[in-house]
């Protein structure tokens, strides 16, 4: 799964905005051919870190939408290596990084 990732340092202070493709699925939807049960298929877990320093976290839950967008300031500067880690409920994780400008 993809991740777009957008960093820009604004005086000392870091806006970052990112979106994580990943579908999001709850468990409760029917898949329209087959009429069954989608499994559950949703992250769970973003960590954010700069220069190895976490600067961000959250824990999601089935009620977030398709492709998760977020965005979230830090005290920061241009140069800085920002790295995204995501896990979902099946184990499966990703990864993005970017360098804010």
């Amino acid at each position: 799964m993809s991740m777009k990732i957008k960093a820009k340092a604004a005086g000392d202070t870091v806006n970052v905005k990112m979106m994580i493709k990943h579908p999001m699925h709850t468990g409760m939807v029917k898949d329209k051919k087959t009429g069954k049960k989608i499994p559950a298929k949703y992250i769970q877990d973003v960590v954010v870190t700069a220069n190895g320093k976490k600067v961000f976290g959250a824990s999601f839950n089935a009620s977030i939408s398709k492709d998760p967008f977020l965005s979230f300031s830090y005290k920061g500067k241009a140069g800085d290596k920002i790295e995204v880690n995501w896990k979902d409920n099946t184990g499966a994780t990703g990864k993005g990084e970017t360098v804010v400008k």
